[in-house]
């Protein structure tokens, strides 16, 4: 077993809640993937990561959502989840300056029609990538924008437990 999960699984309750919020910051979803502890492996957690999700109520998704800066700005602070954000908005981070100012115009706009942060999985994916995203997600409704975005959390979360347990 790898000596990370090890020691997650020993972990009382309390503590294992509290690592996990560095993955997602849903309180629902870090009680429900400590409360079933034991993991036998890393992908054993990711599956039942992934079936919690699927049942989180909406304000437990903009509760994981609370933690995610504005895409292409600096996650603040020097904790695991800012160093994780940073690494995985290193593309939109780096772009042109047109590029740069579009994307904050659309998320703005994005914000003013849904809400909330526009949240992507955006490890690997270039700036232009980002900014085709963000267009076509404003013309979706806001149902199918939620399944869009629980699914984008979802994604981030898996990575970050993954980074978490390889370490």
């Amino acid at each position: 077993m790898n000596a990370t999960l090890e020691r997650f699984n020993e972990l009382p309750p309390s503590e294992a809640r509290q690592e996990l919020l560095a993955c997602c910051a849903s309180a629902s979803w870090a009680g429900q993937l400590a409360a079933r502890r034991p993991y036998v492996n890393v992908d054993d957690l990711r599956t039942v990561s992934a079936t919690i999700f699927d049942d989180l109520g909406w304000n437990d998704v903009l509760e994981g959502l609370s933690a995610h800066p504005r895409i292409g700005d600096r996650a603040k602070g020097a904790g695991t989840e800012a160093a994780w954000s940073k690494q995985e908005q290193s593309a939109a981070a780096t772009s042109e300056q047109t590029e740069r100012d579009e994307l904050i115009a659309r998320n703005v706009e994005y914000e003013e029609r849904f809400g909330h942060v526009f949240l992507i999985f955006a490890t690997g994916k270039s700036a232009a990538e980002i900014l085709a995203n963000v267009r076509a997600r404003l013309t979706n409704d806001e149902e199918t924008e939620r399944e869009v975005v629980r699914d984008e959390l979802r994604k981030i979360a898996d990575l970050r437990l993954t980074k978490w347990f390889e370490q």
